[in-house]
């Protein structure tokens, strides 16, 4: 087993750390965080050159248009208030219905949007998948950035799972469509999309329904795309939404791949409980993980299910997929599958699954202690790589070398 160490709460200072049996000293502050920082942050292009790139993009990307503001202004009656179906990631959405009678939903930005999300949005533009939001087109007048997509009219996944009325048009067969349909959307991301990537804000907001509740990926103004499938990079402006960000990006800022398998695990979790996931410390998984955990143990997964299933489901399905859910919330990403993996395994006939998910870390070390160490442990070669945190507003990463016992 890793040693674990513990520090008072205030600030750490560590500079150094001696493992017995090895020869070397570490200094913590020598170390780089894994990844680099995403320098494309900090990239704030102008209105004119944003115009230029929605140019290209239309002449590049099919079915991708220009439209004026005058239709726009027709498709939402001058973006009244009672056409507001909701807000994206970086303004208010109207529904809006064009001349030829398509029904479109318009995102319009709100001006303190930062421009990187208007341009992460718009990487929207080269994606067609039947579980992806298709970005149809845009429109800049002024200081006004819009963009139009194609409108669900079931709206979003979260208006049915808290809701008491709404639940229960969501049986488990819709449910479980849900979650095969986001399963091929986010591997069409990870793999098949022009580049690899990691949407960075998965949660039932951002999943839409369309008419015959089959989900569509939604709001990519926090998406990044990433240098390889297996990259991992590292940001200062951390993004998503509190009980589905995975552990290494909420604390660090580092993200890959296996930080959306993180959230879905999480909304998996959600799509069969019912229940919000509550980050209760720092520890970051959230009680819905721990308990769902424990139930899995315990062979109790009746207990996690949404009561307003009844008994209308196969408890074969609840149990895979609660335990592929599992599997991809686990605390080091380097334990969690691929989205691949994911897809396979809730595509195999066998009803048991290889992996088993560990034990959450809150449950080994008990979630009432205030500060906590080694939330994150990766290991390859002759290198260990320990992230210790405390309750205090800071984290320090450390790379321990060990040598071979003399």
């Amino acid at each position: 087993d890793l040693p674990t160490f513990r520090f008072p709460t205030k600030s750490l200072e560590l500079t150094k750390i001696r493992i017995q049996g090895a020869t070397e000293l570490c200094n913590a502050g020598e170390q780089p965080f894994v990844g680099k920082v995403d320098l494309r942050e900090q990239n704030i292009v102008d209105i004119e050159e944003l115009v230029e790139l929605c140019t290209r993009m239309e002449e590049a990307c099919s079915g991708f248009t220009r439209f004026g503001f005058c239709q726009i202004l027709d498709a939402t009656d001058n973006f009244s208030e009672k056409m507001i179906v909701g807000w994206g990631g970086f303004g208010k959405v109207y529904k809006g219905q064009l001349p030829g009678g398509l029904n479109v939903a318009i995102k319009r930005a709100d001006e303190h949007a930062a421009m990187l999300e208007v341009n992460s949005e718009l990487q929207l533009a080269k994606l067609q998948h039947a579980n992806v939001i298709r970005l149809l087109g845009w429109c800049i007048h002024g200081k006004e950035r819009i963009l139009v997509y194609e409108f669900m009219q079931n709206g979003s996944l979260d208006r049915y799972l808290c809701d008491r009325t709404k639940g229960p048009m969501l049986n488990w067969s819709k449910r479980f469509k849900i979650i095969t349909g986001l399963t091929e959307g986010i591997v069409y991301l990870h793999k098949h999309s022009m580049f690899w990537l990691v949407h960075r804000d998965l949660k039932p907001h951002n999943v839409l329904l369309d008419c015959n509740m089959l989900p569509k990926i939604a709001d990519f103004g926090s998406a990044r795309a990433l240098s390889s499938e297996l990259a991992e990079e590292r940001t200062s402006r951390v993004v998503g939404t509190s009980g589905y960000k995975a552990p290494e990006y909420a604390s660090r800022g580092v993200y890959s791949m296996k930080t959306d398998v993180f959230s879905f695990g999480v909304l998996v979790l959600v799509i069969i409980s019912g229940r919000k996931n509550t980050i209760l410390d720092k520890r970051g998984v959230g009680d819905l993980v721990r308990d769902a955990w424990r139930m899995w143990k315990d062979q109790k997964l009746h207990e996690l299910v949404d009561p307003l299933l009844g008994d209308g489901y196969e408890v074969s399905e609840i149990t895979k997929c609660a335990q592929v859910a599992l599997l991809c919330a686990q605390e080091d990403p380097t334990d969690r599958p691929t989205m691949t993996d994911v897809a396979a395994m809730l595509n195999s006939e066998s009803i048991s699954l290889p992996m088993e998910p560990k034990q959450p870390a809150a449950l080994i070390h008990g979630c009432a202690e205030r500060d906590t160490t080694s939330t994150y442990v990766s290991q390859s070669s002759r290198t260990i790589d320990i992230t210790i945190t405390s309750s205090a507003p800071m984290s320090t990463r450390v790379r321990i070398i060990l040598d071979p016992e003399v």
